[in-house]
């Protein structure tokens, strides 16, 4: 499938499944070899000081490391999950919310790959940054499980 196409796919997967995500005005925006990159507008996504809430940022950052497991799995049947998460704010978001996931290393997702084949159910941990003018703002790490 090209690019462009897995792109619009996997959007369209969010709006669809978890409709909040359309309401937010979450886009996938990249998914390349080092990353997969999610924005959202700071218009729907603010709070009271006009600053980006913390609940989108946890949602968006929740949603790159789901979707980038999703596109990495490839399994339209498997259920992906987050076990566990832990989000840092350093600094706040002053425009448009951008969500980049790390793609996971070779190693880790053969590993992950592996034992999903081999039991139906595996784990992996995933990376997600906010950077707004050269510094992050946010950081989320997440542990996703994926389930037959």
């Amino acid at each position: 499938m090209k690019d462009e196409a897995r792109l619009k796919e996997t959007e369209a997967f969010l709006h669809q499944q978890i409709p909040i995500t359309k309401t937010m005005g979450v886009r996938v925006d990249t998914y390349d070899e080092e990353k997969l990159v999610l924005s959202a507008p700071l218009e729907v996504n603010h709070n009271h000081l006009g600053t980006a809430f913390g609940g989108s940022l946890v949602a968006i950052a929740t949603l790159a490391g789901y979707s980038t497991l999703w596109l990495e799995l490839g399994n339209r049947e498997a259920h992906i999950v987050v076990r566990k998460s832990e989000m840092d704010y350093r600094h706040p978001v002053k425009g448009d919310i951008v969500a980049t996931c790390k793609r996971p290393g070779a190693s880790a997702i053969a590993s992950f790959r592996k034992k999903f084949e081999r039991t139906g159910k595996a784990r992996i941990k995933l990376h997600v940054t906010m950077d707004e003018d050269g510094q992050t703002c946010a950081s989320f790490e997440g542990t996703f499980v994926a389930i037959l």
